[in-house]
């Protein structure tokens, strides 16, 4: 690690902020069972109607882990939980920590070819689901390792169980798997791979990242150390950003178990659902995605619930605009700011300090972290403040490697540090501005031009809810740049008037080309715009131009 006096953005740290932190070489299991030994009795899960406290959970657990064990699971298994939020979600994964498994992370929505590509790939010998997504999971069932199927709720949809579909709620109710003698799993924390954690697959062929037990429990030692405030007897986790996401699993998950906080378990993000539990159940910390706050702040009925009891809100997985933290501010009192990670790093690396956030900023590097900016052709070069290059990380939270590709992962890990292929830029005082991806620069012209510096002036507009851009190829420009735009409820502008917006803020080059209106923008479970599916929509479009022309020309 360099020198404390080479960290610019140490002076940065608010109040009760260490620098460097200790991490215990303990693994996810003993994580959650410190803290169920210190608070047995505090709320550790809510979701609908049913709570439990710390005592209740590691109860069911240990009988869960012990069903698992009982039905041919074993330590090092990679086992997959594909379903969405619940308690159960909860505690079939420390339950497969407990049986020393590898929790395979997997996106509910995905069909039958998405999720048989995951299963092989990782090698899975089980899964934990719901009745719905059963029928996905039989249809690709011979083309995998599949041995066992835990099913949530099996009877309570009329499905019976077998030798191979098993009833998770019979599991967590019988009794006779208590007997059963399950020796706690032979965890090193620094090389015992907890998660594979799939990248998203918006820019190619999704990767496992291995996320060691010391990743994840650095990581939310990292999150806690930065959020705490002695002010707060117990942190309320509001937790509707999908688990089988990285940030998700840290930020409400991981954090809740390792400072005894209690979480306020969502399904999926439905607003009036989220706003009736925020006024409820009274969250402290919001964890979540710019596309949550932008619902949030323009719900016609804000003003009937109460929400002054968040304090801190990390927003993650795309750009924030600044006038969405700002109006969260004025409507909740608490603090909304920008934060930064990767699935490739637990995820988080970057946060913005809390009271004193740098808007368009993703913040400083938070403890036992390290960034930089090196130059984008060879990445040997550290670039002076100011200069962009391409954002590398190194810290206690970077990955092991990418499950079974060592090309791959020799292309990102380099002597420790991760190339992150963000493109971005570090100021004088140390804080970080991502600039854009690397694979998302559109070249108009011959001129470069980033993305993020048009969406951030059409959200300057106010009949704009949502924007992206993306670059459209085009046979005079190479890539001509387009947005795609989300209005407002009861707004109404033309393209014409936008265009004539971007002319009074931006270079000629940089103003879009074309503006297209639309009613929403495709979008990853976790909020994340799926830039690449535009581009594809895009080129579809353009070759059934093409298409239709080559046979009026055969006809002609």
């Amino acid at each position: 690690m360099t020198s404390e006096l080479s960290k610019p953005w140490f002076k940065f740290y608010e109040d009760g902020v260490k620098t460097q932190l200790s991490i215990p070489e303990i693994g996810l299991l003993e994580m959650f069972k410190q803290t169920a030994e210190r608070f047995p009795e505090r709320t550790a899960l809510i979701f609908g109607e049913n709570t439990w406290t710390y005592r209740q959970m590691d109860a069911d657990v240990e009988r869960l882990a012990r069903a698992f064990a009982k039905n041919g699971l074993t330590a090092g298994d990679r086992i997959s939980i594909y379903m969405p939020n619940s308690a159960n979600w909860v505690i079939s994964f420390f339950a497969l920590m407990r049986l020393g498994a590898v929790v395979v992370q997997t996106n509910p929505l995905y069909v039958e070819d998405e999720l048989k590509a995951q299963l092989q790939d990782a090698g899975a010998t089980g899964i934990v689901s719901v009745p719905p997504l059963l029928p996905r999971i039989l249809a690709i069932k011979e083309q995998t390792e599949l041995k066992v199927v835990a099913i949530d709720a099996l009877k309570a949809y009329g499905i019976q169980p077998n030798q191979f579909v098993l009833d998770l709620n019979e599991m967590l109710a019988d009794s006779s798997s208590d007997l059963l003698d399950l020796a706690l799993p032979q965890v090193q924390p620094a090389t015992t791979v907890a998660v594979l954690q799939y990248t998203g697959g918006t820019t190619g062929t999704p990767k496992g990242c291995m996320l060691t037990h010391r990743n994840l429990v650095a990581n939310a030692l990292q999150a806690w150390e930065w959020i705490k405030n002695e002010e707060v007897e117990v942190e309320r986790v509001l937790t509707v950003l999908p688990l089988f996401h990285i940030y998700a699993l840290t930020a409400c998950m991981n954090l809740a178990m390792i400072s005894g906080g209690s979480m306020i378990i969502l399904p999926k993000f439905d607003i009036g659902m989220v706003l009736q539990h925020i006024n409820d159940y009274k969250p402290t910390f919001f964890p979540g995605a710019p596309t949550m706050y932008v619902a949030v702040i323009n719900h016609p009925q804000i003003k009937d619930f109460k929400v002054s009891s968040i304090r801190v809100c990390l927003s993650g997985s795309a750009p924030l605009p600044l006038e969405v933290a700002v109006r969260f501010g004025e409507l909740t009192g608490g603090r909304l700011v920008e934060a930064y990670g990767l699935s490739e790093t637990s995820p988080a690396t970057h946060f913005n300090p809390i009271y004193h956030a740098r808007a368009g900023s993703i913040g400083v590097p938070i403890p036992n972290s390290e960034a930089k900016i090196v130059d984008l052709i060879s990445g040997e070069t550290t670039l002076q403040p100011g200069e962009i290059g391409e954002l590398v990380i190194k810290g206690d939270q970077v990955m092991l490697g990418y499950w079974q590709k060592p090309e791959e992962t020799k292309a990102v890990l380099r002597d420790g540090w991760l190339y992150t292929g963000d493109i971005a830029r570090m100021d004088e005082d140390g804080f970080f501005y991502i600039v854009d991806r690397k694979k998302d620069i559109i070249i108009t012209g011959g001129y470069n031009v980033y993305p993020r510096d048009i969406e951030e002036v059409l959200y300057q507009h106010p009949a704009i809810k949502e924007v992206v851009c993306a670059g459209i190829q085009d046979k005079y420009w190479g890539e001509m740049v387009k947005a795609y735009v989300v209005l407002k409820a009861e707004q109404n502008v033309s393209e014409q008037e936008l265009l004539a917006f971007c002319q009074k803020k931006l270079a000629a080059y940089k103003i879009p080309k074309k503006i297209e209106i639309r009613e929403t923008l495709p979008r990853t479970a976790v909020g994340k715009v799926l830039r690449r599916f535009l581009i594809d929509e895009e080129k579809q479009k353009a070759e059934a131009v093409q298409s239709s022309i080559n046979n009026l020309e055969q006809t002609s």
